[in-house]
């Protein structure tokens, strides 16, 4: 139950280029890097709940470990895919509805902070969130 709590995002690693390679087009790219993003995780067993809020929009999103659903991104974009736990990693494989590329994720707490790692056709980026 690390995951439990609200986190809000506190900087990006190569996250602009990320959103390149998703095919996401400048200006919504550069509005994406200042959203504010606030997740609140609440995990109860091998389900979670998910509250994400930011500039743009509120969405909820619930899920159980290992069981597939869909997700629409902020920029329209929708995927397929399932969480899994492997040990204090949270981690996501997700097929693009579209084009039926893969985005794989991950969440884990380091060091006090919630690290949400992506890859998209190469490409690595972070968002690194702060508990409130």
């Amino acid at each position: 139950m690390a995951f439990d709590g609200t986190w809000k995002v506190d900087r990006n690693d190569n996250y602009d280029k990320f959103m390149e390679k998703m095919g996401i087009n400048v200006m919504k790219r550069k509005l994406a890097e200042h959203d504010n993003l606030k997740v609140t995780i609440e995990q109860e067993g091998d389900k979670f709940h998910i509250k994400e809020s930011s500039t743009f929009r509120t969405k909820d999103i619930d899920f159980t470990l290992g069981v597939q659903f869909d997700y629409t991104m902020a920029d329209g974009t929708e995927l397929s895919g399932m969480w899994e736990l492997e040990g204090d990693t949270l981690k996501g494989k997700f097929t693009r509805k579209d084009n039926n590329k893969v985005l794989t994720t991950t969440r884990a707490v380091v060091g006090g902070e919630l690290v949400q790692s992506y890859n998209y056709e190469g490409v690595d980026a972070k968002r690194i969130f702060k508990k409130q």
